[in-house]
């Protein structure tokens, strides 16, 4: 039987410690990789087993569904952190500056992140961290919800105000924009898809989505 000293046991346990927070990180990590089947809601949410919970979350506190939040995420960027708007071309060839300052998952504009924090409180949000840019959609909907009069599972909707603007969609700046109609029929109908993927895998998802530290 082997028998540590008091000296060794110290550091075992430190290195037990140690190796348990480097898991928990890699394990909840508020940065992940995209998802590699963006398509499939139950897939997006076995690879990066936080997002459901960070879903769950703003949806309660929103009130808006899921899948719309997660639509609307798809369409902005892809699932991708840094997401940006290509450049611009300068004479048809050089590189010109972006067309906006949208960044991130949620592909927020500066000023409106920066309302964004205004009103919630949260000091500390970032564009490409995963909790915060799902938590500002849902935000977002939600005063869509209260200034245009959207039925919270209007994702059609829903994102026809995201992309134009409280203003711009009472003004139905959108009626000029057949493509835009267009890529809001594509959110719509993913966010269907969406709530039926989701319908079956919620259960497995509640029960087993949680992430912790083991005692030592």
């Amino acid at each position: 039987m082997l028998i540590l000293n008091k000296q060794t046991f110290k550091i075992v346990v430190l290195s037990i410690a140690i190796l348990s927070i480097v898991n928990f990180m890699s394990g909840c990590s508020w940065k992940a990789s995209p998802p590699k089947e963006i398509n499939n809601l139950c897939k997006i949410f076995h690879q990066n087993n936080k997002w459901y919970k960070n879903s769950k979350q703003a949806s309660n506190r929103w009130g808006i569904p899921i899948p719309v939040m997660m639509a609307i995420m798809h369409q902005e960027s892809r699932f991708i952190s840094s997401a940006k708007p290509p450049r611009t071309k300068c004479l048809f060839f050089f590189p010109g500056p972006r067309p906006s300052s949208a960044f991130g998952y949620s592909q927020a504009l500066d000023s409106t992140w920066q309302q964004y924090i205004k009103h919630t409180q949260n000091q500390g949000a970032d564009r490409d961290d995963f909790d915060d840019a799902i938590d500002f959609i849902g935000w977002y909907c939600n005063l869509s919800k209260r200034k245009c009069k959207i039925s919270k599972n209007d994702t059609y909707n829903l994102y026809l105000a995201y992309h134009e603007g409280h203003g711009g969609f009472l003004r139905k700046t959108y009626n000029r924009k057949p493509w835009l109609k267009k890529t809001a029929k594509k959110v719509k109908d993913q966010a269907n898809r969406y709530s039926y993927q989701l319908s079956q895998c919620r259960y497995k998802l509640n029960k087993s989505n949680k992430c912790f530290l083991w005692p030592f």
